[in-house]
């Protein structure tokens, strides 16, 4: 009864967030209070709560602090460059943005930490994304799936985890995988290139000039209806009616510049038609990292940058506690570059909403784990799960483990699929010759799905500042991410490796 229910609740919590009948934040936290009556164990839903709350303080504190160190540097300008450097990459090609968005997420996942990766990248690109009209879903999925793949290096956690619990050393489970992850890695590249594919073809092929100035733009042919253009460089957001296919050439002034001498007005193509720009959508005035903005400290730039730096050279090493240490990182921050109260308390106060919204979702979360791991509904539905393996299955043990990560770190958290369910496969698996580095290897194939699950904190970054709705983000994601976990596992089978 307790499988049944447990998947039921799983299901359930998807089906609502997905049709968004409910807010995730409500859902994590009624729906696991609901069942938890069900099963019979409504009087001790407090305990499990308290339990949960318990577990992943820790997390949200680590998130409160992360959040607000990564907002102080990206306020001072430490970011810009990288800034500065993917924008002359990506141009205004939507192919080279979702590409470029794939490069850096997994380039900053080498620090190992989620929440990490995703205040960057979307920093870096969302002004991008925005301007050019391209979809953000593809953005958090790209940013996702790649953080995934990254997220097996040995200081992240999975292949920690792995080890610990088989008592293997790191290095010898992460070693030998690394063709396989790189082989995972270049489908996230292929798949963002097909995206970004996707992408052109849906908003046409926007192209600057060195100034920033033109934009010209192919329309697709279909239909007498709205197009919409955007300058990545100079910046405008503009409607353009037409009804044949033509490239449209519109040059804009400087700043957010307009066409045809104003907000509206017409602009000449190639083929002798007018194109009608109206008034600009002012939800779109989407303004990126001002190079001229107030907070900005480039007398610092090189301390920002050292303390950047050390923060993670210290969370690699794990000197410290990763919430103690982005604790003391975001304090010294903000009292180097901003020493006057005033400016401190303005600057927490603009990083508050995501502070809120990414705890509050940390806290919410914590039900949902409390619940499905107090009530043993979890440990039931890994034992039914493990206990229909046939025996014909049992020499291979390494796909089986494989293919159970996909979907087991994505209901789970890590630590209850590496510490509760990978002991028992290895058994298992050792029980038919098969050794337990295998079993370890084959645990991280699920990690480019697990990111995107909802009992992961960092994902909560994610969606948050690139302002998605986490169900659209999940029914976009998932069954990219599903397919790459599915790519490593097919590479490690190729290579020998699982």
């Amino acid at each position: 009864m307790l499988t049944i229910l447990g998947f039921v609740m799983i299901a359930t919590f998807l089906v609502l967030i997905m049709m968004k009948k409910m807010s995730p934040m409500a859902a994590l936290i009624l729906i696991p209070a609901l069942f938890c009556v069900l099963v019979g164990k409504g009087a001790h839903l407090g305990e499990y709560v308290l339990k949960g709350v318990g577990d992943l303080a820790p997390t949200a504190a680590m998130l409160m602090f992360a959040i607000i160190y990564f907002g102080v540097m990206i306020d001072v300008g430490l970011f810009d460059p990288v800034v500065r450097g993917i924008l002359r990459f990506c141009k205004a090609d939507p192919v080279r943005i979702v590409v470029g968005t794939a490069l850096l997420a997994a380039i900053v996942s080498l620090d190992g930490d989620g929440s990490t990766t995703f205040m960057i990248t979307v920093s870096a690109l969302y002004p991008l994304y925005r301007r050019l009209k391209m979809s953000l879903v593809v953005m958090t999925g790209v940013a996702a799936t790649a953080n995934g793949v990254m997220n097996t290096v040995p200081w992240g956690g999975p292949t920690a985890r792995a080890a610990t619990a088989l008592k293997l050393d790191a290095g010898d489970i992460f070693v030998p995988m690394v063709p396989a992850l790189a082989t995972g890695l270049v489908a996230v590249f292929l798949l963002s290139y097909v995206l970004g594919r996707r992408e052109r073809k849906r908003l046409g092929l926007l192209t600057l000039d060195g100034a920033g100035t033109a934009t010209e733009r192919a329309v697709p042919e279909p239909a007498a209806g709205e197009a919409v253009l955007a300058g990545a460089g100079g910046g405008f957001g503009a409607r353009v009616r037409t009804s044949v296919f033509r490239t449209v050439s519109i040059r804009t002034g400087k700043g957010r510049g307009a066409a045809a001498g104003g907000g509206g007005g017409t602009a000449h193509t190639g083929t002798g038609t007018t194109a009608t720009l109206t008034e600009p959508d002012p939800a779109d005035d989407f303004q990126g990292l001002d190079p001229h903005r107030p907070t900005l400290r480039p007398k610092l730039y090189w301390f920002n940058a050292a303390l950047t730096v050390a923060l993670l050279v210290l969370l690699v090493l794990q000197t410290l506690p990763i919430p103690v240490l982005f604790l003391l990182g975001a304090a010294l921050a903000l009292t180097v570059n901003f020493p006057h109260m005033a400016d401190q308390k303005a600057r927490i106060a603009a990083h508050a909403e995501n502070v809120l919204n990414v705890s509050g979702m940390v806290f919410a979360a914590a039900v949902f784990t409390g619940v499905l791991t107090g009530t043993g509904m979890v440990e039931h539905m890994a034992r039914w799960l493990v206990d229909g393996i046939p025996d014909g299955l049992g020499p291979h043990m390494g796909i089986v483990t494989g293919v159970l990560s996909i979907p087991l770190t994505y209901f789970m958290s890590n630590d209850g699929f590496y510490f509760g369910i990978v002991p028992i496969l290895a058994e298992a698996g050792a029980a038919h010759g098969v050794g337990a580095l295998e079993i370890a290897r084959a645990s991280l194939v699920g990690q480019a799905l697990h990111m995107s699950s909802p009992l992961v904190p960092a994902v909560y970054v994610l969606v948050g500042m690139a302002k998605v709705e986490f169900g659209d983000h999940t029914r976009f994601t998932v069954k990219w991410a599903a397919l790459t976990s599915l790519v490593v596992l097919a590479a490690g089978l190729l290579y020998g490796i699982i």
